[in-house]
């Protein structure tokens, strides 16, 4: 991938970007300062990087080309910045973003601390966000927004994905190896609840910084646990790095490591040689269709990489804003946002997908196998389906929220 400069336009415009003190109200035709600003603020330096980082930018990028570069005459444009996985970053930049960019959407959001505090400037400035690489349920709850969409997944489809299939098939007592933010402590959490209606019993949990290169300890607790599951309540280096301990130090026969956040890009840098037999629930694999793979052979070009359920989401949920905006005449949030809410997604990531008052947007999730050595028969034939998770069981029951803005529904 070329590199690039802090801000990435996208459209061929004489807009300048950075001035301060752009004004957010809206003109005679509709627009703010007569172009549509996109912001993809992720992880460009840290854990996260890899899956989602530079290529996160370049989904944004594909879905602003693909819609034309313009939305109803009005020039499109894409910028990027690092959040640095520190929710002060984040926040701040999104405050700068919104007050003196010009910025009308924040995109991806990887990190949960960082999409909170994103998601707080957002509903206090009214611009939207979309999250699309952060799994916290607070989004769709004490956080929740008209402006904000929590796109992907969460921990709720994710511990209603793999926990409530390990459960189901005797895995009973479970430990957790845990990252100690908002992220891993949801998630455990989630599971918990999962495993405990089924019968099950958490019997401990050892938390873990980010970005931890030596899980030794932890791997001897989990193993001390006797737990017949060993939770990996992480994501990226993390989680890798906890699956090679685990492996290193040999846990007993009858304990399973089950991966509770594996990324399609995890597999990759394990190999399926350690990482056989594991399952996790994602929202998209890039060889499930037609329509993944002319989307992914696409996003391979410009990035060397097949997308994972991440990527695929900013890219639909861009295509998806781009055409409220359109329906809706104007960049305008409220109106942005109540089209948003009224049209259906179809696409090759969602059949049907819809968002909720609360701003979650429900569609199928998928339960994945991953493949042995001698299963795979091309380069990045990684995963076999498992099941199919309809969106109404795998997400929160919109009854259970705690939004506010559903106490008038």
């Amino acid at each position: 991938m070329p590199a690039k400069n802090a801000f990435t336009t996208i459209a061929l415009s004489s807009a300048v970007l950075g001035i301060g003190g752009i004004s957010s109200a809206v003109a005679d035709d509709g627009y703010t300062d007569d172009v549509v600003r996109i912001g993809v603020l992720t992880d460009m330096s840290g854990i996260y990087s890899d899956l989602s980082g530079e290529a996160a930018v370049t989904a944004v990028e594909m879905a602003v080309e693909d819609f034309g570069g313009e939305v109803n005459g009005v020039p499109i444009e894409v910028i990027h910045g690092d959040h640095r996985n520190e929710a002060d970053t984040g926040a701040s930049r999104a405050r700068e973003w919104y007050d003196s960019e010009g910025v009308d959407m924040i995109n991806d959001l990887s990190n949960s601390g960082v999409a909170l505090a994103v998601a707080a400037v957002a509903d206090e400035r009214e611009r939207h966000a979309i999250v699309n690489s952060s799994s916290t349920v607070d989004l769709t709850n004490e956080y929740c927004s008209p402006y904000v969409t929590h796109y992907t997944y969460d921990a709720h489809s994710l511990a209603h994905g793999t926990g409530k299939s390990i459960v189901e098939d005797g895995g009973e007592s479970w430990f957790f190896l845990t990252v100690d933010f908002a992220f891993g402590i949801g998630l455990e959490e989630q599971v918990s609840e999962v495993v405990r209606d089924a019968g099950g019993q958490v019997v401990g949990a050892a938390r873990h910084p980010l970005d931890t290169s030596d899980f030794s300890s932890y791997a001897l607790q989990a193993q001390a646990s006797n737990a017949e599951i060993i939770g990996i309540a992480s994501t990226g280096a993390d989680a890798i790095n906890a699956i090679n301990a685990l492996a290193e130090f040999g846990v007993t026969p009858d304990q399973q490591p089950a991966a509770l956040l594996l990324w399609y890009d995890d597999i990759d840098s394990l190999g399926l040689e350690t990482a056989q037999e594991l399952l996790l629930t994602n929202a998209f694999y890039w060889d499930a269709d037609e329509d993944t793979r002319e989307f992914s052979e696409r996003f391979y070009e410009r990035t060397d990489r097949m997308p994972n359920m991440a990527h695929a989401g900013n890219y639909s949920s861009t295509m998806h804003y781009l055409k409220a905006i359109e329906e809706a005449g104007s960049d305008d949030s409220a109106a942005v946002s109540e089209a948003m809410r009224e049209m259906k997604i179809n696409d090759f990531f969602a059949s049907d997908g819809y968002i909720r008052p609360n701003g979650r947007m429900v569609h199928d999730q998928y339960l994945w196998k991953v493949k042995s050595p001698d299963a795979s028969e091309y380069d990045y034939d990684y995963l076999e389906l498992v099941t199919t998770i309809p969106g109404e069981e795998a997400f929160q029951p919109l009854e259970e929220s705690t939004c506010h803005l559903l106490d008038d529904e």
